[in-house]
């Protein structure tokens, strides 16, 4: 079976309940349920969780819940590593083992249901262990700044101070938003960042970080913005519905 884990934790610092949060018009974490249902990927959706209001949250847009996180694994210095691989052990132990299994971020409005089926090609055709979503930096990480304790500026690798850009290797980071990966290599909890995982590779203008209140703010304004775009591309209402979209009110159009 295909197994999808949500990992969602109660205990967020930076930005309270973010996990439940609403973001443009529902709870955060029922985007990332609803892309992975709409996938048709999965045999069954889980979120892992300690808290009771995400579960009922979880519940109510169409995932399992079928247990509580220990509250070993529910801590600030607890790695998604062990957290899955505790979600796979408990579904081998209480029915069908997996054999694939992807852990979906909470934190992932921008996900589309044909990315997820685009990991789950990659991870199958590249015959690797892990297949997780990446993008490319905006800026060549060659020619990074530093700055000294005296405010003073100089670069990490100044041999490429002449360099152009379009001669450096483009660089890419991992887009926080989903891992495919055999369910044998979570049980390890084998490394992620490493030669047995494949990419999935995202456009840089849906991947944003949401970890603080300007992270949130700059997230909506991204999905408001694809909104009024796939509305205009489809062609749906024009401009006007367009406009309306852009208040984040209404679900009917995905980033």
């Amino acid at each position: 079976m295909r197994l999808v884990v949500i990992p969602a934790r109660g205990g967020s610092k930076r930005i309270p309940r973010k996990n439940v949060k609403l973001f443009c018009g529902q709870p955060m974490i029922g985007w990332s349920i609803h892309a992975a249902l709409e996938s048709g990927c999965f045999d069954r959706v889980i979120v892992s969780t300690d808290d009771e209001e995400i579960s009922a949250v979880a519940r109510e847009a169409g995932a399992d819940v079928p247990f509580r996180r220990p509250a070993e694994l529910s801590d600030d210095h607890t790695g998604t590593n062990p957290v899955i691989a505790h979600a796979v052990a408990w579904q081998t132990a209480n029915g069908a083992a997996p054999s694939e299994v992807c852990c979906l971020y909470a934190t992932a409005p921008f996900i589309r249901p044909e990315d997820l089926a685009r990991g789950l090609s990659i991870l199958r055709d590249s015959g690797t262990d892990y297949a997780f979503s990446v993008t490319s930096y905006a800026y060549p990480i060659q020619r990074a700044l530093r700055i000294s304790p005296a405010g003073r500026v100089e670069m990490f690798q100044p041999e490429h101070f002449a360099t152009r850009s379009q001669d450096l290797e483009e660089a890419w980071h991992d887009a926080g938003q989903f891992y495919w990966g055999k369910a044998a290599a979570w049980l390890s909890q084998k490394s992620l960042f490493g030669p047995d995982s494949a990419a999935v590779i995202l456009p840089q203008h849906r991947v944003q970080d949401i970890d603080t209140p300007d992270d949130w703010l700059r997230a909506e304004l991204m999905f408001a913005a694809l909104r009024v775009h796939d509305t205009l591309k489809e062609g749906d209402g024009g401009a006007e519905e367009a406009s309306a979209q852009a208040a984040c009110g209404s679900d009917t159009v995905r980033p």
